[in-house]
């Protein structure tokens, strides 16, 4: 029954990637590549100078991923807020500038496996906080946070369910 469960579960997980944008699906999994190590992005990704300088800015951004998976700072208190919200709203900032998330539900999506599950209570912040600077153009903040249900920023709890499903980069084969 356990099984059956897990299934289901990674069954949303696939239906929740399908509901993004083409431009969202494809950030995710070079963002997953970078982030996780998977592969080489630049050989996978890059298909014109822009986008190796924005991978080349993404590897530096996600620099910090160790050290974020290893704070995991106290929900109730304030000790080593400045720095763990700091790093990731900075990273959050990076990858909502390159204008390829345009919901909290992808940017949530890519977090939850970037960082794992003991993250989520804090993505809200994050992405409310960095979709609000200056960086991101006026008419995209509009967007991204519009795009936050009141439910997902209120949450009283949070899953602790790690994800299961993590798209990769997939062959296409010619004809």
């Amino acid at each position: 029954m356990a099984h059956a469960g897990t299934a289901s579960l990674t069954i949303s997980e696939l239906r929740e990637f399908a509901s993004f944008t083409a431009a969202e699906q494809r950030y995710i999994r070079r963002s997953l590549d970078v982030g996780l190590g998977r592969q080489d992005a630049f050989k996978l990704w890059a298909r014109s100078a822009e986008e190796t300088a924005s991978i080349r800015g993404q590897y530096e951004s996600y620099g910090e991923l160790r050290s974020l998976r290893g704070q995991r700072p106290d929900e109730y208190g304030f000790a080593d807020l400045d720095t763990f919200m700091g790093k990731l709203v900075r990273m959050a900032a990076y990858d909502l500038a390159q204008e390829s998330l345009s919901s909290f539900s992808a940017f949530r999506f890519l977090y939850e496996r970037l960082l794992g599950a003991w993250a989520r209570p804090w993505l809200p912040g994050a992405f409310c906080g960095a979709a609000a600077l200056p960086q991101i153009r006026p008419d995209r903040r509009k967007t991204l946070l519009h795009s936050i249900s009141e439910a997902a920023a209120t949450a009283p709890g949070w899953s602790t369910r790690e994800p299961g499903f993590y798209p990769e980069w997939i062959e296409v084969e010619a004809a």
